[in-house]
This record gives C-alpha cells, structure tokens and sequence, in this order.
C-alpha cells in the first residue's frame, strides 16, 4: 500500500479539506495521466460543482455541506462559506459567473445565491427564478447567464436583473446539463432529451433520434424519474444492484472546439451530436462507466468525462481511464474542471482529486 502524507487545512464547519499526496512508488507506476493529489473534503460528503476563477487563479469547490474557495498555488481554501455566511443551501449543485463579476451558486432546494466583494444575494422564484433547485449554468454570447432548473431554464440579464423563463419550449422541464456554441445556440441537457434554441427557434432531440447508445447489457430501466411530474426523487442510479438505463436522460452538456455538442447520459454513455447524427461511446469503447455526469475540455482540447466508473480522456482516438485503482476517493465522478497549469479537478464523494502528468 503507497504511503500517503497528510496536510490538514483549517475550515470552517462545512468540511476540511485535507491534501494528500501521492508517493514516488505510486509515481513510478503510473499511466501517463494520474491522480497528482486529493482533497478530501469529508466522509461522505459529495462533490458537485467545481468552477475556476482564472482571473483570480482560483477554484471553486461546491459540496454538500458548502462550497469552498480554493487558491490555486498553494491549493489552500482562504474562505468556507455556508449558510451561516449568506449561502442559501450548503448542497451546492452548479457554480457561475455572470458579466458582472458575480459568483452564482445553484443549490439544492435553497434557490440561487450570488456573491461579490463580500455580499450575499438570494433569488427564489418570488423573484423570477424558475425553481429552488438550480443545475447548472452557462453564459450566453448576448451576456446574459443561463440557468439549468427543475422547473425549466431561465435567461437572467444582469444589466437589468430581468429573468425570462421557459418551459413549454423544452422537451423536459428538469435541466441539468446546458452550454452555448460559438454562433450563440443554447443546448439544453434534460430528463427528457436534448433541446437547441438558436434565439428564434427551439428544437429537440431524443434516444430514438440516436441520442445514448442502446442498452446492450440489458440493464433495468431507471424508475427513479420526475419525468411528467413534480415529484421530488433522487439521483440514485441502481435498482436491485445493477446499474439502470435512461438514455434520454442528460446529465451534462459541452460544446467542443468544433462545436459538436457532447452529451452524457444515465446508462446510454456519451453521445455526440455533428448537427445531423448522434454517435455514441460506451464501455465497450473504453469508456470508464455507463453513466456519464460531467465533461469538459483540456488545454490540448482533450474532451474529460466524469463517469459511474472514474474519469476518462478522450483524444478523438483512445480513452485513458482513472479510477479509484489510481486514487480516485469514489467511482462516481459528479463534476470537473481544468485549472490554468492545465491539470484536471475531479469531484466526487469524499472530495477532489487532481489529475496530470507527473
């Protein structure tokens, strides 16, 4: 077993980050890309949302029991906030920035909270706010900040603090993935598929449309779904030990840098859609799990993707996989971020762990 050296940090009491690092046996070892060091940021405690703040070499770690500010150089969080600070939840699902300077950060249950220069705001949807349960964010070529809800998606303008929400536009009212495309298209991840609005038209589409690889395992169907209600569930993703399948479910959403839109599903893998078809990867391409709740691009436009089963790099060829074998705190991957040294933050159950090349 390699030896670990531990470097506690002082927070307060949301969680405390712990720094462990890797030994020179685990080094000597391992793949060209491996875990460099984790966070650990409590026993049980989830992961995720993870922002970077370049201009300020900072990331943002949101948690469920509050989110941190992390400096980059010294990988030191300089502020814990919770509740007790202004935050509206500590179950921290999504962070943003507006064109303001404003941080936002979507809870579970809690509405929204932005900060700046050390104040709190809280939106409801008293105030315009589409749900309590914000998913996700993403900025718009106009300025504005999207909002990925449970109750539909919101276009929030921060020179007017105007919100517009949609619902009836989407396929699904339950939002959990979203990015913009160079020519300004919004791509909307949902419970019930995927949807595009251009700023005039909206369009959807579906697993019988191509969207997730079919389900050659035979796994259950997902029953753990809002899809047609308001019922409240969770983000359970087994049914009698077995992984489960919904593959027009959509965890997240990103737009590469030759503006095709990858999704990841709950049991379909990842898709990517070229405008006009969907081709899908799976296990059985070498990617490391079947559900797939995050992406996001590396420096050399690498895609990363946060799975059930670790995290995966794709180079438009082969997969590299990282796994809890390689020091990964849990299989499940919720959330990930590349930082400006272009090493990858991977969020998961217990905390974070940061990936690169030794």
């Amino acid at each position: 077993m390699p030896i670990r050296k531990a470097i506690h940090f002082a927070a307060t009491a949301a969680a405390t980050l712990t720094l462990a690092v890797a030994s020179s046996a685990q080094a000597q070892t391992a793949a060209k890309y491996e875990v460099l060091e984790t966070f650990n940021v409590g026993q049980g405690t989830y992961v995720r949302s993870l922002h970077l703040d370049a201009e300020k070499n900072e990331m943002w770690v949101g948690t469920s029991t509050g989110v941190h500010q992390v400096n980059l150089d010294t990988k030191v969080p300089t502020n814990t906030f919770t509740r007790d600070d202004g935050l509206a939840n500590e179950y921290v699902f999504a962070i943003g920035t507006d064109t303001e300077g404003y941080k936002w950060f979507g809870t579970n249950a809690g509405g929204a909270s932005t900060y700046k220069d050390g104040k709190w705001k809280t939106y409801f949807p008293m105030h315009g706010l589409a749900d309590y349960w914000i998913y996700s964010f993403a900025n718009g070529k106009d300025g504005s900040l999207w909002i990925g809800t449970w109750a539909g998606a919101n276009q929030y303008f921060p020179k007017t603090g105007e919100f517009k929400t949609y619902v009836k536009e989407l396929i699904n009212e339950w939002v959990y993935g979203l990015d913009v495309d160079a020519a300004g298209q919004v791509w909307f991840g949902t419970e019930g598929g995927l949807t595009m609005f251009n700023g005039k038209v909206w369009k959807s589409w579906t697993h019988e449309d191509g969207l997730g690889a079919p389900n050659a395992d035979d796994r259950p169907s997902s029953t753990n779904t809002g899809l047609g209600t308001r019922s409240r569930h969770d983000l359970s993703t087994m049914a009698a030990g077995m992984q489960t399948y919904n593959p027009n479910y959509c965890f997240a959403v990103h737009v590469d840098q030759n503006q095709g839109v990858w999704i990841g599903t709950w049991g379909g893998g990842v898709s990517r859609f070229d405008g006009k078809a969907f081709k899908s990867y799976t296990v059985k391409d070498g990617l490391a799990g079947t559900i797939v709740y995050s992406i996001t691009r590396g420096h050399d436009n690498a895609l990363w993707f946060g799975t059930s089963g670790g995290v995966s790099r794709f180079d438009g060829k082969t997969f590299q996989n990282i796994t809890t074998a390689d020091g990964l705190l849990d299989a499940n991957v919720y959330a990930l971020a590349v930082a400006p040294d272009g090493t990858v933050w991977a969020g998961t159950r217990h905390g974070v762990a940061r990936i690169g090349k030794k």
